[in-house]
């Protein structure tokens, strides 16, 4: 499979990952209670995947075309450095958080999954898709992920960076000696 071949040349300098939320940190669902809150489910795997990558001094963000008062909540328990959100076309963004996080193109991964995520996706050196994105962005992404979006598909990229960056023994002992 073309993936597990390139794999290792395509994540082994990810030095910050940028994640879409809605059909990649979650099922691309969104419930509304009687009351009118929105609710999401997000994937407690992926959520420590991208946890212990900030504990090796990955950092990750989330960019979303919506603005969603829970995501803060979640990044907050993921660790995640930054939530921008309600940002369309997403890829106005980039410079400014190439230039704050000190990363060059070939540096970030991207992940999305549908056509709002292009952009992005065709302007960072780490474009993926998750198996259940729209067809254009699996065609554009350099990667596409073997889970779907909202069931391990961010937990399925963390891990292949944290392999090819070779990142286990530091993650392995932060797991024995979490201080």
């Amino acid at each position: 499979m073309k993936n597990r071949i390139e794999a290792k040349k395509i994540f082994k300098d990810v030095k910050l990952l940028i994640l879409d939320v809605d059909g990649v940190l979650t099922k691309g669902e969104i419930i509304y209670d009687d009351t009118g809150r929105e609710l999401k489910i997000f994937n407690v795997k992926d959520g420590l995947g991208v946890s212990l990558l900030s504990r090796v001094g990955i950092k990750t963000l989330l960019l979303s075309a919506r603005n969603s008062p829970m995501l803060k909540k979640r990044a907050e328990d993921m660790k995640v450095v930054e939530v921008i959100g309600g940002v369309l076309p997403k890829e106005k963004v980039l410079k400014r958080i190439k230039d704050k996080y000190g990363v060059k193109d070939e540096e970030i991964c991207f992940m999305g999954d549908d056509i709002i995520d292009l952009g992005v996706i065709r302007k960072v050196g780490i474009g993926v898709a998750v198996c259940d994105a729209h067809s254009l962005v699996k065609k554009a992404a350099k990667y596409v992920t073997v889970k779907r979006g909202g069931e391990g598909a961010v937990r399925e990229v963390v891990d292949l960076i944290i392999k090819y960056r070779k990142l286990e023994k530091e993650i392995f002992e932060f797991i024995e000696n979490p201080v």
